[in-house]
């Protein structure tokens, strides 16, 4: 029997990249998967303004870092809100956010999408020491994946060298569903606190 089997796990942005994989092997392994995602049209809209790298801090994009830190912040803390009473009130429950190797280095033209992936851990391991012994929290930290973000890149130049830098090493999402499923099966007195996954030739 699946360490998984009979869980209900929660996947927001499921309709692509890490969440669609994730969902396909825990569903695969007998958990029960509850999907959420934005609809594809705003999906498409937002991908221009999330993904990185990010244009530099002197293009002044003030609304985009407003929408960036509304879903890479926002969206863990509106998630913790929605989960945190029902996990206190049935006795455990697992907590899975997804951060980035940017959250580990900055880089120049991430410096925003950077601040909100350390926000995420800061904001994990606080919810992990206030967890107790009944709840558990992980940190996924992918390095670069291979998903469709590459598309949505605007500048051709930048496009072309991402969709090619893609092509030569950049993992499958479905390695990162491996490493939450992996969390996920775990006994309950274990707590993986974060993971970091990253292809072998990523710097």
């Amino acid at each position: 029997m699946s360490g998984a089997e009979g869980k209900v796990v929660v996947i927001t942005g499921a309709s692509s990249g890490i969440g669609e994989a994730t969902a396909l092997l825990l569903a695969e392994r007998g958990a029960k998967v509850v999907l959420g995602a934005r609809g594809l049209d705003r999906l498409e809209a937002l991908a221009d303004r999330i993904i990185m790298p990010v244009p530099p801090l002197d293009d002044l994009r003030v609304e985009e870092w407003e929408e960036m830190i509304d879903i890479n912040i926002k969206g863990v803390l509106y998630g913790i809100a929605a989960a945190l009473p029902v996990f206190r009130k049935q006795g455990f429950g697992h907590f899975v956010n997804t951060a980035s190797t940017a959250g580990y280095k900055t880089v120049p033209n991430q410096s925003v999408y950077s601040g909100t992936k350390f926000a995420v851990r800061a904001i994990s391991e606080g919810l992990r020491q206030e967890a107790g012994d009944k709840l558990r929290v992980t940190i996924i930290s992918p390095g670069f994946v291979r998903t469709d973000f590459v598309d949505a890149v605007t500048d051709p130049e930048l496009r072309a060298q991402l969709a090619e830098s893609r092509e030569k090493f950049a993992i499958g999402p479905d390695a990162i569903a491996r490493a939450i499923a992996f969390a996920i099966e775990q006994p309950a007195d274990i707590d993986v606190n974060e993971i970091v996954i990253r292809p072998t030739a990523q710097g």
